[in-house]
């Protein structure tokens, strides 16, 4: 995989970079594992923007992913790497030994051929790449994706293309995970883990080229603050850029919302009990 640039042909072109995947299939989505795709446009349930700069773009289908990976003991076969329009990952299609099929996040490394599977008890030889684990028999320092928050629940950490983190240690009851942002935090240790790192890393490295393209994924246009009237957006105003107006003051949403530096997680959320340190290198509140 890599990222492709092109000839200069047009305006457009000359800007693109795209990241050309190789060996992904061009058949369509498993039918069993899609369903409909209902687009929100950015709005609630009353009809309220809630998600600005949201509407229009291609068609989609949703697969269904198994997050859970809950067929236990059961080898699967790679099928399939296939390419999700709703995520910046690409999928893996496995088919069980009895038959059953999903979809995974397809991790870097995973070739169409290779087999794969998830239980609850391991040997030295079993820690491959797309094989999944709880956290209390997987070594230390194991690079790990798609991890529970909640045993059972399903995975609901690094799933982004290229995401994975380190499985620290696993002592008195609680494993202690290193996240892709620096941030320490226990989980427990019966919370499930798929080992290695999520695959298509060069997702972030592409150039779209032109605005069409963002249309083509949903993504509508932004207009600055700076560049608004005083009564549209707390930055406007101002003849060009001025000190008292036009964005010199403190970066803030159109509702008056600090925009950076501003911290937004609760102070009050449970799950800040299980954190060690956090992304930018300070410990919680009354710890010392």
């Amino acid at each position: 995989m890599a990222i492709k640039s092109f000839r200069p042909l047009t305006a457009a072109g000359r800007f693109t970079q795209l990241n050309q995947i190789e060996g992904l299939t061009k058949k369509r989505p498993e039918r069993a594992l899609t369903e409909p795709k209902h687009k929100t446009g950015g709005r609630n349930v009353y009809g309220r923007v809630t998600s600005r700069h949201r509407g229009g773009g291609h068609k989609q289908l949703y697969r269904i992913i198994d997050f859970k990976r809950a067929l236990l003991d059961q080898p699967a076969k790679v099928q399939a790497l296939e390419y999700d329009p709703n995520r910046t990952a690409n999928l893996a299609l496995l088919s069980y030994s009895n038959g059953t099929k999903a979809y995974i996040l397809a991790p870097k490394g995973l070739k169409v051929g290779d087999t794969i599977f998830a239980s609850n008890q391991a040997t030295t030889n079993d820690f491959n790449v797309g094989n999944n684990f709880p956290l209390a028999i997987i070594p230390p320092s194991t690079r790990l994706h798609c991890v529970e928050l909640v045993p059972g629940r399903g995975a609901q950490i690094a799933r982004a293309a290229g995401a994975g983190l380190e499985l620290v240690a696993v002592e008195n009851g609680q494993a202690t995970l290193k996240m892709p942002s620096g941030e320490l935090r226990f989980v427990n240790p019966k919370c499930r883990a798929t080992i290695g790192e999520v695959g298509n890393g060069d997702h972030s490295l592409q150039s779209l080229g032109k605005a069409g393209r963002s249309r083509w994924l949903g993504i509508r246009p932004t207009v600055r603050g700076m560049a608004m009237n005083p009564v549209d957006h707390p930055n406007g105003g101002g003849q060009g850029k001025s000190k008292g107006g036009g964005g010199r003051q403190q970066l803030v949403s159109p509702w008056g919302q600090l925009a950076k530096g501003f911290p937004t997680r609760r102070r009050s959320k449970p799950s800040n009990a299980q954190i060690i340190v956090h992304h930018n290198g300070r410990k919680p509140r009354g710890q010392k």
